[in-house]
């Protein structure tokens, strides 16, 4: 395990010192890392505590698909606030707390089709501390502002602005976007939402910087 991601794994694993099923929410801009950063927690707290104790249920399998964004005229914004189900993502939070001894599905979202999968995940009864990361998760409205109460933590990844740009153009690419139809939904989408999530940072329990350190 690297060194820098240690004390957040210390983190993590203090939550299950709480009763019950805990949540832990992971947060940032499009394109800050907050996926990696998931998915290097979750590898790192399964060697510690055993895969069955963990659950990972990502925001992003709650996109509203492609057809439904036709419909209400949203497909040229999709990652706004208002191009995800949000109620279905509180409910199946409120679910983990409420049902802890049964088997969740959730859905998934697959990259290369750039489309949500129903049930793809399942969170068993076994799961005790569950992962979920997201831009939205400390939007204080547009019903967003249901999700902090459900989570035990919440923890906000920021890296420069100039780095996460890049790799968002680059992402944009890889999907099939020009270099500079890459730029321009960067420019027209991401960024404005990139604002509307940075303005929630200090609702964060933890900052995570670039290097994986923790500024509380």
């Amino acid at each position: 395990m690297s060194s820098p991601l240690l004390p957040l794994v210390d983190r993590a694993a203090r939550l299950l010192d709480r009763p019950g099923r805990v949540v832990l929410g992971i947060v940032g801009p499009p394109g800050a890392g907050q996926s990696t950063l998931t998915s290097l927690l979750l590898a790192s707290l399964a060697a510690r505590l055993g895969e069955d104790t963990l659950g990972h249920l990502p925001m992003d399998g709650f996109h509203l698909a492609d057809v439904q964004l036709d419909r209400l005229g949203r497909r040229e914004r999709k990652g706004a606030p208002d191009t995800f189900d949000v109620d279905g993502y509180v409910a199946s939070l409120a679910r983990l707390h409420d049902f802890p001894d049964r088997t969740l599905y959730v859905p998934g979202f697959e990259r290369d089709l750039e489309q949500p999968v129903a049930a793809a995940i399942a969170i068993e009864p076994s799961v005790r501390l569950v992962v979920t990361e997201g831009n939205y998760l400390l939007l204080p409205d547009g019903g967003w502002e249901r999700v902090r109460p459900l989570l035990a933590e919440a923890w906000f990844v920021e890296v420069d602005d100039g780095v996460r740009r890049s790799r968002l153009v680059r992402r944009h690419e890889q999907f099939g976007k020009s270099p500079a139809g890459a730029r321009a939904w960067v420019e027209a989408v991401d960024e404005p939402n990139a604002r509307l999530v940075s303005a929630t940072r200090d609702a964060a329990d933890v900052v995570v910087s670039p290097g994986l350190g923790a500024l509380a």
